[in-house]
């Protein structure tokens, strides 16, 4: 059974539990999402459910993506992502929300992480930086050397320097759903998930529990 929805992250707040102490928790509007497609082994080759969510102006998106949710009678739909599944157990056409998270759950939050453009090696890896005496006024947080002599000559290939930094799809294992708002359709999640607010985020069922 699918036990994953897509949402938007609307932000950062805090819960109190029982015992009185507060609990960091980051808000997600999750669902409500269609089924827009069930990928079968014999004509994809692998088994996969493709949900929709974030009903939008049909002239933001292109006739293929509106001919393909007009099957089923669907909404525009600016958002389609595919979740992995071993059986389906749904139908193309059928809504999920989300009610099918408990609180107590484990999830994994999968999201693209702030971009922070061009970084220096202090910033992107917590490089230590060089002195601040001997005349390195203007270099104190640059990289240094990086020369390994003779052979190899050269610098390695993946080796930590200065260069883009965020902007990737990152993935948060293990985070447990605190709050759940059948009513606004609102996922708390205990802790902080990638991205910024308004970001698009996947929510499955934790992988490593």
């Amino acid at each position: 059974m699918l036990k994953g929805l897509i949402g938007k992250k609307v932000g950062m707040t805090q819960i109190f539990d029982d015992s009185g102490a507060a609990v960091p928790i980051t808000l997600i509007e999750a669902g409500p999402c269609f089924v827009t497609k069930l990928r079968l082994p014999e004509i994809d080759g692998y088994t996969a459910v493709q949900l929709g969510f974030g009903e939008s102006k049909p002239k933001r998106l292109s006739g293929g993506q509106l001919g393909h949710l007009k099957r089923n009678n669907l909404p525009p739909l600016r958002f389609l992502r595919e979740f992995r599944v071993k059986e389906p157990e749904l139908k193309e056409g059928d809504k999920i929300t989300v009610d099918i998270f408990t609180i107590g759950d484990s999830v994994d939050v999968i999201g693209t992480s702030k971009g922070r453009g061009f970084q220096g090696g202090v910033k992107r890896y917590g490089f230590r930086g060089g002195p601040r005496t001997h005349g390195q006024s203007d270099r104190e947080r640059a990289p240094g050397s990086r020369g390994s002599g003779t052979t190899p000559g050269r610098v390695w290939k993946g080796a930590r320097g200065p260069g883009h930094m965020g902007n990737q799809r990152i993935t948060v294992h293990n985070l447990k759903v605190e709050l759940v708002d059948e009513e606004r359709n609102l996922l708390g999640i205990r802790g902080a998930v990638p991205g910024s607010k308004g970001g698009i985020l996947l929510i499955k069922e934790a992988r490593k529990q």
